[in-house]
């Protein structure tokens, strides 16, 4: 395999270590700062100019992508796509991550449990914003910041306030969210690979600190995470189209909480806790997705008129409930079953003769059509205690401005 890694830090602990694995597993691998990168659209094929060269051929594409360099970094990411170069983390998986906003949203609609969350930007909007996050304590998070920087514990709802507005008055964005107290300081990191977590930490803060951000003086230990933890992590990377993530999530009463999830995970703290070779995990993954690539399946098979994917719901009542596949009638529509979703276990290339239940959730490709009638109704918002009508909006100055 040629692999190519996109680092602006070459000499960081986490790209000498997949450098070395790469070499050790007999690959080809090159670093190549990201920045050096002129994405070129002038030819009839996509193609990216390094250091004012064109690039030769690679096989894969592992990014390391800083906070700082998100938008340009993604840019490079989408290029090495379009010339159908495989990367475990592509550029919209790190848009999902990287915003942490957009992230919670994401997980949110996918009922994966994370801390009470809002977001508001009006002054008067923030006190009622506290009470509904549980009131204080309360976290509040630059969208924007990495390894501990821009997260704050507001004590009480008079310093949060001031703490919100005095950032809003930068025109910074800010999350705010219920304090996990019974976390203690302490959060876990899964490293997932592919659908497997590889290894888990837990990182302790020191002393007052409630961050346990290794970055910020936190300790780290290994830890064996039992199904529960494991299997939210990976539907946690999965649900934000990452191969390749650090998930941290809060241990919390009611079970794991999901804090956030990371598109490029540091090496040196988890593989130091737990003296595993975490690198080669990584690069053994690229490998074997080189060797048998998967595709995206909404974007290569929408490509024939009249033809896409769709999910389908087994409702009750339906004309296939309780039939086989193979007896369902489907495939004489032209409906292709891709997997089969029970509860939450998947099954991939179900068989003919496997019954059909109430709740079933087929990925299926097929005439549009045909699957029209069978694709789920649009999910309804819970139903909410009545409430005063909403008041008309005063019309201040500065709205005309932001118009």
């Amino acid at each position: 395999m040629k692999l190519a890694i996109l680092s602006r830090a070459r000499e960081s602990y986490s790209t000498r270590r997949l450098v070395a694995a790469a070499e050790e597993r007999g690959h080809r691998v090159r670093v190549f700062d990201t920045l050096r990168f002129a994405i070129d659209l002038s030819d009839d094929e996509p193609d990216l100019q390094y250091r004012g060269k064109p690039l030769p051929d690679y096989d894969a594409v592992l990014p390391r992508i800083g906070a700082s360099i998100t938008f340009f970094g993604m840019a490079v990411v989408r290029q090495f796509e379009q010339m159908d170069v495989y990367t475990p983390t592509t550029a919209a998986s790190i848009a999902n991550s990287r915003d942490k906003l957009r992230s919670m949203q994401i997980l949110a609609r996918h009922d994966v449990r994370i801390p009470a969350t809002t977001f508001v930007r009006d002054r008067a909007d923030v006190m009622p914003a506290i009470e509904r996050v549980g009131g204080a304590p309360v976290v509040i998070k630059l969208l924007e910041g990495t390894q501990g920087i821009g997260v704050i514990l507001a004590p009480d709802r008079k310093v949060a306030g001031a703490v919100i507005e005095t950032l809003q008055s930068t025109r910074q964005n800010v999350l705010i969210q219920r304090f996990v107290a019974e976390s203690k300081g302490r959060d876990i990191r899964a490293f997932v690979v592919g659908d497997r977590v590889v290894a888990a930490m837990r990182r302790i803060a020191e002393g007052d600190e409630f961050r346990s951000n290794v970055h910020r003086g936190g300790r780290v230990e290994a830890v064996e995470l039992d199904e529960e933890y494991q299997r939210v992590a990976v539907r946690a990377a999965q649900i934000m189209g990452l191969k390749i993530a650090g998930v941290d999530m809060l241990e919390g009463d009611e079970g794991p909480s999901i804090m956030e999830v990371n598109s490029s995970p540091g090496l040196e703290g988890i593989e130091t806790a737990t003296e595993l070779d975490i690198a080669g995990a990584v690069v053994d993954y690229v490998a074997n997705q080189v060797a048998f690539p998967e595709l995206d399946v909404r974007q290569r098979l929408t490509v024939s008129t009249g033809y896409g994917v769709a999910e389908l719901l087994v409702r009750e009542g339906a004309d296939i409930l309780g039939r086989t596949l193979e007896d369902s009638g489907l495939r004489e529509r032209d409906i292709t079953v891709l997997t089969l979703t029970r509860g939450t276990r998947v099954i991939p290339n179900p068989r003919g003769h496997r019954v059909l239940e109430a709740g079933d959730r087929l990925l299926c490709f097929g005439k549009l059509e045909e699957m029209r009638d069978l694709v789920p109704a649009r999910r309804r918002r819970r139903a909410r205690p009545k409430v005063e009508p909403l008041p008309e909006d005063p019309l201040h100055e500065h709205d005309a401005t932001d118009a």
